[in-house]
């Protein structure tokens, strides 16, 4: 393929912003070469600025579950645009989308929105500590909550630790209150809230790990996450900024049976366009300005280009045959993936969680960060590059999790499928 536009852009863009993108993981660090540049995408395919095609599993990092620039929510834009693109004001479209969520999500019983998921999750947090009066929250390792600055906090040397910054920037005495444990470890997390129950406002996780993949919950962590943190009087925090409308219609919580008492969405609700929100149960969100203290307030949230996206999405994925199809497809893709590798006889693990899914270059199990680690990453760039010459587009990174869309046909799927045992051929063990 010729990308010659696109690596002149690039030129040019490294001596305008940082690395020269707007968001670390695009700039191809961990799997070489230079970024492409998107001049326009439909459906399953994106199309780069030199005309390449590539049928897309990043889907803006997971969003666009119905697939790029659907007719339903471009139409609905086109006219929302005509009307105004921000208010500044509370407009019905924000009481529209809200109802949508909360029908979905039951442990939602109040919510507001914000413009990302970091804000989702940092607000959130400073609900559940205004709630309790404590200051220390735990998070577990290889969970992504955001780049908030007490939550780029990593673990350190055995099986738990008080926060360190894993940037520099952030505080000290910050991070200090931040505690990181492995996850799906429940013991661990028992002993901790044993010594530290008092102390702690808050326990927040992604219920399944999309950012080291795709890590499932074991049966029973999550479960023990729920029981112990009604024990102690700590606000349980679901991250479903990735998970929400993705692992099924009311999430991770929905699959897995858990009520935690506050929620975090992203991406999925706002249909392509920036949107977060966060809620829960009444009490605890009564905390939040204007209705209580805890302040916190976002001067394009509700905007209502954003709500008309989320609105159009969240309407067509309440339809019963929206999921049925899509489990067939993310079916489709899972078997031909773990039969095309264990035909060219390279060894793999392939998870999934609904339309998520990450494929992991080990023959280890994948439980947590420390598992997740074993992954050859080398042999996952030399993957990505095969892939990416023959147009397909995965995440650039051995640690994100890929997606699937409304918008991907079985003929997608089966080109995907046998451009992946060409390229894994060659990376026989």
């Amino acid at each position: 393929m010729g990308t010659g536009k696109s690596k002149a852009l690039y030129k040019k863009a490294l001596g305008i912003m940082p690395g020269g993108v707007n968001s670390p993981v695009r700039a191809f660090k961990a799997v070489g070469g230079f970024p492409l540049f998107i001049s326009k995408a439909k459906g399953p395919r994106l199309y780069d600025v030199d005309g390449n095609a590539y049928i897309d599993y990043v889907l803006s990092w997971g969003p666009l579950i119905l697939g790029h620039a659907h007719p339903a929510v471009v139409k609905a834009l086109k006219a929302a645009a005509d009307k105004g693109t921000s208010f500044g004001a509370p407009s019905p479209l924000e009481i529209d989308l809200a109802e949508l969520v909360m029908a979905a999500y039951p442990s939602i019983q109040k919510i507001r929105m914000v413009n990302s998921g970091t804000e989702a999750t940092m607000s959130a947090l400073r609900a559940a500590r205004g709630f309790t009066g404590r200051d220390k929250i735990i998070k577990f390792e290889g969970c992504y909550h955001g780049h908030a600055d007490g939550l780029l906090v990593r673990a350190g040397s055995g099986a738990a630790t008080f926060g360190v910054p894993d940037s520099p920037g952030v505080p000290k005495s910050y991070a200090r209150n931040t505690i990181t444990l492995p996850f799906n470890d429940a013991k661990t997390f028992r002993e901790m809230l044993n010594r530290e129950g008092k102390s702690i406002a808050a326990v927040i996780v992604e219920p399944v790990v999309g950012n080291i993949g795709c890590v499932l919950p074991r049966a029973g962590f999550l479960e023990t996450l729920r029981k112990e943190t009604k024990k102690h009087g700590i606000v349980l925090i679901f991250d479903e900024v990735m998970t929400g409308f993705r692992v099924s219609y009311g999430g991770a919580q929905a699959h897995y049976g858990i009520k935690p008492d506050m929620t975090c969405l992203g991406k999925v609700i706002g249909g392509g366009l920036p949107v977060g929100a966060y809620g829960g149960r009444k009490d605890i969100m009564s905390v939040i300005s204007p209705e209580g203290p805890v302040y916190q307030a976002g001067t394009l949230s509700g905007n209502p280009l954003a709500m008309t996206a989320g609105i159009e999405t969240l309407k067509i994925l309440s339809r019963k045959s929206t999921y049925e199809t899509l489990e067939k497809t993310m079916r489709r893709l899972e078997k031909g993936l773990t039969e095309a590798a264990k035909k060219a006889g390279v060894t793999t693990r392939f998870y999934r969680a609904g339309t998520m899914f990450c494929t992991y270059f080990t023959g280890t199990d994948v439980v947590d960060w420390e598992t997740a680690k074993t992954a050859d990453r080398e042999k996952f760039a030399r993957f990505f590059r095969g892939m990416l010459e023959r147009g397909i587009n995965l995440a650039p990174s051995q640690f994100e999790a890929g997606f699937i869309s409304l918008a991907h046909a079985n003929k997608d799927i089966d080109e995907t499928v046998n451009a992946a045992y060409e390229v894994l051929c060659g990376l026989k063990d």
